[in-house]
Protein backbone atom coordinates (compact mmCIF):
# COMPACT_ATOMS: atom_id res chain seq x y z
CA UNK A 1 0.00 0.00 0.00
CA UNK A 2 1.36 3.46 -0.89
CA UNK A 3 1.77 6.46 1.41
CA UNK A 4 -0.63 8.99 0.24
CA UNK A 5 1.51 11.90 1.92
CA UNK A 6 4.77 10.66 -0.44
CA UNK A 7 5.86 12.45 -2.99
CA UNK A 8 2.91 14.52 -5.54
CA UNK A 9 -0.29 13.42 -6.09
CA UNK A 10 -3.34 14.64 -7.39
CA UNK A 11 -6.98 13.98 -5.76
CA UNK A 12 -8.16 11.12 -8.06
CA UNK A 13 -4.64 9.35 -7.60
CA UNK A 14 -5.28 9.39 -3.69
CA UNK A 15 -9.18 8.79 -3.47
CA UNK A 16 -11.25 6.58 -5.33
CA UNK A 17 -14.84 7.66 -5.57
CA UNK A 18 -16.56 3.91 -5.56
CA UNK A 19 -19.61 3.86 -6.75
CA UNK A 20 -20.33 -0.02 -5.36
CA UNK A 21 -18.93 -3.02 -5.63
CA UNK A 22 -20.74 -6.09 -5.15
CA UNK A 23 -19.93 -9.69 -5.32
CA UNK A 24 -22.91 -12.21 -7.46
CA UNK A 25 -22.85 -15.94 -7.24
CA UNK A 26 -25.06 -18.66 -7.44
CA UNK A 27 -26.01 -21.32 -4.22
CA UNK A 28 -27.80 -24.05 -5.31
CA UNK A 29 -28.71 -23.05 -8.53
CA UNK A 30 -29.70 -19.65 -7.19
CA UNK A 31 -27.99 -16.33 -7.48
CA UNK A 32 -27.35 -14.31 -4.56
CA UNK A 33 -25.93 -10.40 -4.55
CA UNK A 34 -23.77 -8.72 -1.27
CA UNK A 35 -22.11 -6.09 -1.30
CA UNK A 36 -18.14 -6.23 -0.75
CA UNK A 37 -16.66 -4.77 2.12
CA UNK A 38 -13.80 -3.19 1.39
CA UNK A 39 -11.42 -0.79 3.51
CA UNK A 40 -9.50 2.46 2.03
CA UNK A 41 -8.36 2.29 -1.24
CA UNK A 42 -9.68 -0.66 -3.34
CA UNK A 43 -7.23 -2.28 -5.31
CA UNK A 44 -7.18 -5.45 -7.55
CA UNK A 45 -5.46 -7.51 -5.14
CA UNK A 46 -8.36 -6.48 -2.07
CA UNK A 47 -10.71 -7.01 -4.47
CA UNK A 48 -9.85 -10.47 -5.50
CA UNK A 49 -9.29 -12.01 -2.11
CA UNK A 50 -12.72 -10.33 -1.17
CA UNK A 51 -14.42 -12.47 -3.67
CA UNK A 52 -12.61 -15.60 -2.60
CA UNK A 53 -14.36 -15.29 0.42
CA UNK A 54 -17.89 -16.64 -0.96
CA UNK A 55 -18.48 -19.70 -2.32
CA UNK A 56 -20.39 -20.34 -6.13
CA UNK A 57 -21.52 -23.48 -7.84
CA UNK A 58 -19.77 -21.27 -11.05
CA UNK A 59 -17.22 -18.90 -9.31
CA UNK A 60 -18.02 -15.38 -8.51
CA UNK A 61 -18.43 -12.42 -9.98
CA UNK A 62 -17.37 -8.62 -8.60
CA UNK A 63 -18.79 -6.19 -10.57
CA UNK A 64 -17.17 -2.58 -9.37
CA UNK A 65 -18.67 0.68 -10.69
CA UNK A 66 -15.88 3.75 -10.20
CA UNK A 67 -17.22 7.62 -10.48
CA UNK A 68 -19.76 6.84 -12.91
CA UNK A 69 -16.79 6.66 -15.10
CA UNK A 70 -15.77 3.11 -15.96
CA UNK A 71 -16.34 -0.55 -14.55
CA UNK A 72 -14.55 -3.80 -13.92
CA UNK A 73 -16.15 -7.18 -14.41
CA UNK A 74 -13.79 -9.39 -12.36
CA UNK A 75 -14.59 -13.04 -12.15
CA UNK A 76 -12.95 -15.73 -9.41
CA UNK A 77 -13.35 -19.60 -10.41
CA UNK A 78 -11.24 -21.65 -8.49
CA UNK A 79 -8.03 -20.08 -8.59
CA UNK A 80 -8.49 -18.33 -11.54
CA UNK A 81 -8.80 -14.35 -11.61
CA UNK A 82 -10.51 -13.50 -14.88
CA UNK A 83 -10.85 -9.71 -15.41
CA UNK A 84 -12.64 -7.06 -17.88
CA UNK A 85 -12.24 -3.33 -17.80
CA UNK A 86 -15.27 -0.90 -19.66
CA UNK A 87 -12.50 1.89 -20.58
CA UNK A 88 -8.77 1.55 -20.73
CA UNK A 89 -8.12 5.24 -20.62
CA UNK A 90 -9.10 5.25 -17.34
CA UNK A 91 -5.52 3.81 -16.09
CA UNK A 92 -4.31 7.29 -16.68
CA UNK A 93 -6.44 8.67 -13.92
CA UNK A 94 -7.52 5.51 -11.29
CA UNK A 95 -4.95 4.11 -9.73
CA UNK A 96 -7.35 0.50 -9.73
CA UNK A 97 -7.91 0.65 -13.48
CA UNK A 98 -4.22 0.87 -13.64
CA UNK A 99 -3.59 -1.93 -12.00
CA UNK A 100 -6.32 -4.12 -13.96
CA UNK A 101 -4.56 -2.58 -17.21
CA UNK A 102 -1.51 -3.76 -15.65
CA UNK A 103 -2.36 -7.15 -14.67
CA UNK A 104 -3.59 -7.50 -18.43
CA UNK A 105 -0.22 -6.57 -19.48
CA UNK A 106 -1.35 -3.96 -22.07
CA UNK A 107 0.25 -0.88 -22.52
CA UNK A 108 -0.95 2.27 -20.79
CA UNK A 109 -3.68 4.48 -23.00
CA UNK A 110 -2.75 8.08 -23.57
CA UNK A 111 -6.36 10.20 -22.47
CA UNK A 112 -6.85 11.13 -26.07
CA UNK A 113 -7.59 7.64 -26.82
CA UNK A 114 -10.43 5.88 -27.35
CA UNK A 115 -12.40 4.98 -24.93
CA UNK A 116 -12.60 0.81 -25.33
CA UNK A 117 -12.92 -2.20 -22.87
CA UNK A 118 -9.67 -4.88 -22.41
CA UNK A 119 -9.75 -8.09 -20.59
CA UNK A 120 -11.81 -10.97 -21.25
CA UNK A 121 -14.90 -10.08 -23.16
CA UNK A 122 -16.23 -13.73 -22.98
CA UNK A 123 -15.70 -13.28 -18.97
CA UNK A 124 -19.98 -14.38 -18.25
CA UNK A 125 -20.58 -15.92 -21.67
CA UNK A 126 -21.29 -19.54 -20.05
CA UNK A 127 -23.64 -17.79 -17.76
CA UNK A 128 -25.91 -16.27 -20.58
CA UNK A 129 -24.14 -13.11 -22.27
CA UNK A 130 -22.52 -13.34 -25.43
CA UNK A 131 -19.06 -11.28 -26.06
CA UNK A 132 -20.67 -9.63 -28.78
CA UNK A 133 -23.16 -8.24 -26.66
CA UNK A 134 -21.52 -7.74 -24.18
CA UNK A 135 -19.05 -5.52 -26.13
CA UNK A 136 -22.38 -3.84 -27.82
CA UNK A 137 -23.30 -2.91 -24.40
CA UNK A 138 -20.17 -1.54 -23.83
CA UNK A 139 -20.14 0.62 -26.48
CA UNK A 140 -23.14 2.28 -25.93
CA UNK A 141 -21.75 5.50 -24.79
CA UNK A 142 -25.09 7.33 -23.52
CA UNK A 143 -25.29 4.39 -20.46
CA UNK A 144 -23.46 5.05 -17.23
CA UNK A 145 -21.47 1.79 -16.37
CA UNK A 146 -23.83 0.95 -13.16
CA UNK A 147 -26.37 0.91 -16.11
CA UNK A 148 -24.01 -1.22 -18.46
CA UNK A 149 -23.94 -3.47 -14.77
CA UNK A 150 -27.59 -3.51 -14.52
CA UNK A 151 -27.85 -4.84 -17.71
CA UNK A 152 -25.53 -7.15 -17.41
CA UNK A 153 -27.10 -8.65 -13.93
CA UNK A 154 -30.40 -8.73 -16.26
CA UNK A 155 -29.40 -10.86 -18.71
CA UNK A 156 -27.73 -13.12 -16.58
CA UNK A 157 -30.63 -13.24 -13.89
CA UNK A 158 -30.18 -11.72 -10.97
CA UNK A 159 -31.69 -8.01 -12.55
CA UNK A 160 -34.02 -7.80 -8.91
CA UNK A 161 -31.04 -8.95 -6.54
CA UNK A 162 -28.21 -6.39 -8.13
CA UNK A 163 -30.83 -3.79 -7.68
CA UNK A 164 -31.97 -4.59 -3.87
CA UNK A 165 -27.87 -4.78 -3.01
CA UNK A 166 -26.91 -1.54 -4.74
CA UNK A 167 -30.10 0.35 -3.10
CA UNK A 168 -29.04 -0.85 0.25
CA UNK A 169 -25.17 0.32 -0.68
CA UNK A 170 -26.88 3.87 -1.37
Amino acid sequence: MSDPTAGPMTTTETTTDLDFAVAAYTEDGEWLVAPLALRGEPDLSALVSALRRYPGDQGVLGMISVDEDFFILLRVVGGRARLLISDVTAATEWPLAKQVVDELDIPLADDDDEQVPAGDLGIVSDLGMTAMDLGALIDDVDLYPEEMLEEIAEVLGFGDRFHEAIEAIG
